[in-house]
């Protein structure tokens, strides 16, 4: 890395923003200075970094200014509203929301698949979507092996991908359950606690959710393959961590489940856990709290001429947003000015 880089963080007292911040940390990025913002109600507080407290402050264009790289943990009307801020400031942003994705003009990236992707980008590039990062490694691995004509994918998704308050929501009705009392929802439409609710994000007229179709979109603008087909289901399951996700995959060309593994083994990023018989099988629990994109149950789809399924788990705040997001700006940080 050629310098050290004034880094912004906004959303940083998020589930996203703070992992955002230990993903830092832990990755010994080159920080010159950190600015930990939040926006909304603000409160004054402060985030851990660098073993000392750093202040938060609002996230305002006065405090966007004098920054080389944006990472935004926000929703997507704030990152409507202050991504173009930071990049008339002269920063580039890279945001975790759902606001730039599909835009045309914005780079829509996953490091170990679509690098090249940032080339020319105008100042913002989007962070994809988390379920979305962990099926485009496995499935990049695939295309280029074997083509791909269609993919079916089922989520299990934690709580932890709606945020903080689910997560407490999940906790607090997992008690009240256990001691008889009556479980009550804020965050989600009906009792996470102990149950699967098929419903992420809003429905649209033909009955998918919003979160269904970022996968589809996403997906397919990450591979490069506009007309892949696809099918998704997106569940939330009672779990605090990680996304797990069914991965069925038509390809072109035969693929055998024993050279599968030896090319997913070998792909950065993934990590193969195949050994049913033994309990050798990705889950959420083991799962949190680590990089990389594991894959397991990888067998034969006998109902179609070339097919495979797979069992993709990673950590969604992990891989799925601040490690994605850091992993883009280490990309950056070689095309800033010395």
């Amino acid at each position: 890395m050629k310098r050290s880089a004034r880094i912004g963080v906004a959303g940083a007292t998020g589930a996203v923003g703070l992992e955002m911040l230990r993903v830092l940390e832990e990755r010994s990025f080159p920080v010159e200075k950190l600015t930990a913002m939040a926006s909304g109600r603000f409160d004054s507080r402060t985030v851990g970094f660098g073993g000392a407290d750093l202040p938060v402050v609002p996230l305002t264009e006065e405090n966007l200014a004098d920054l080389d790289i944006v990472l935004f943990a926000t929703g997507a009307s704030v990152s409507r509203e202050f991504v173009p801020v930071a990049t008339a400031a002269g920063a580039v942003a890279i945001d975790n929301s759902r606001m730039f994705r599909m835009d045309p003009d914005v780079p829509l990236v996953v490091p170990e698949v679509n690098p090249q992707a940032m080339a020319g980008h105008g100042g913002v590039i989007a962070n994809p979507n988390c379920s979305t990062i962990q099926i485009v490694l496995p499935l990049e691995v695939v295309r280029r092996e074997a083509g791909l004509v269609r993919v079916v994918a089922s989520t299990y998704q934690s709580v932890s991908g709606t945020g903080v308050a689910a997560i407490e929501e999940l906790a607090d009705q997992s008690r009240a359950v256990l001691d008889g009392e009556p479980a009550v929802s804020g965050v989600y439409p009906t009792q996470i606690a102990f149950n699967c609710l098929p419903h992420i994000d809003d429905f649209d007229e033909e009955g998918h959710t919003r979160e269904e179709r970022k996968m589809i979109d996403e997906t397919r603008k990450i591979l490069g393959i506009p007309g892949l087909g696809m099918a998704v289901t997106c569940v939330r399951v009672p779990v605090f961590r990680s996304h797990a996700v069914a991965l069925n995959v038509e390809t072109e060309h035969p693929l055998d489940p024993d050279e599968a593994r030896v090319l997913l083994s070998a792909a950065p990023g993934v990590r193969v856990l195949d050994d049913p018989e033994s309990a050798g099988y990705p889950t959420q629990v083991d799962t949190s709290d680590t990089d990389d994109v594991w894959v397991g149950r990888i067998r034969r789809d006998e109902s179609v001429e070339n097919g495979l399924w797979m069992w993709v788990v990673a950590d969604n705040l992990r891989k799925g947003a601040a490690l994605n997001a850091v992993q883009i700006a280490e990309l950056l940080i070689d095309e800033l000015p010395d």
